[in-house]
């Protein structure tokens, strides 16, 4: 893990300015976004799991801060969806083994258990560890003890069983990266909110004429697979 580094806002980290993709650079402090909400009622996660999702999602990218937050942004309702797709299921992955935990990671994923499961032993251990800690479950905490907690997850000091607080940590936060950027196609990036912010165009079927143009703002607003603008 990269050291932390003072000085770096979310803005920084999320447009891939900071040297480290690590839980604690991403807390930020200014004022509040509140996006349009929309109720969603998770069809993989428990009612205890999904409690979690959220809380965790609000610390790796807070409402504090330039941009929306991944809470607001819907990237909890993204990552429910996609545990119930193919994806979840391990549907891309090669699963036949052998599974090795030692070798280069650049090799590519070489565990047993699918995203389904890192998140379901991941919360499950997470949650215990917070209870023998702090006596309440991760949501329950305050901000400041869930920002330690996920600091400590993505170091890998969390034991964690039997899977590793730094891979259900970095399960977690790859998939809240993907929603908060995603088509709202796939439940994320409510709104188009992320991509107002950092004025990506999104499906638009031509825009060509402003790719070399270094710095100027992209002037027309971004369009979803649907057609929706924003």
């Amino acid at each position: 893990m990269a050291p932390r580094t003072k000085g770096w806002d979310r803005r920084q980290l999320l447009l891939g300015g900071a040297p480290g993709a690590t839980a604690a650079v991403v807390l930020a402090a200014c004022s509040p976004r509140s996006p349009k909400q929309i109720s969603y009622a998770p069809t993989f996660f428990s009612s205890g799991e999904w409690s979690f999702v959220n809380a965790a999602v609000r610390r790796l990218i807070p409402s504090e801060g330039e941009g929306p937050g991944a809470f607001e942004a819907g990237v909890p309702e993204f990552i429910d969806r996609q545990m119930e797709l193919p994806y979840g299921h391990g549907s891309y992955f090669y699963m036949s083994g052998p599974f090795l935990s030692d070798l280069d990671p650049t090799l590519g994923y070489q565990l047993r258990f699918v995203p389904r499961e890192i998140y379901r032993y991941g919360i499950a251990s997470a949650n215990q560890y917070c209870r023998e800690r702090h006596g309440r479950n991760f949501s329950d905490l305050s901000a400041t003890n869930q920002d330690t907690i996920l600091q400590s997850m993505e170091d890998g000091k969390c034991s964690f069983l039997p899977v590793s607080s730094s891979v259900f940590f970095g399960q977690l936060l790859g998939n809240t990266h993907e929603g908060y950027f995603s088509d709202p196609l796939y439940g994320g990036n409510r709104n188009m909110t992320a991509w107002t912010w950092i004025g990506f165009p999104g499906a638009r079927a031509d825009f060509t004429d402003w790719m070399d143009r270094a710095g100027a703002k992209y002037p027309y607003g971004p369009v979803s697979i649907s057609g929706e603008t924003a």
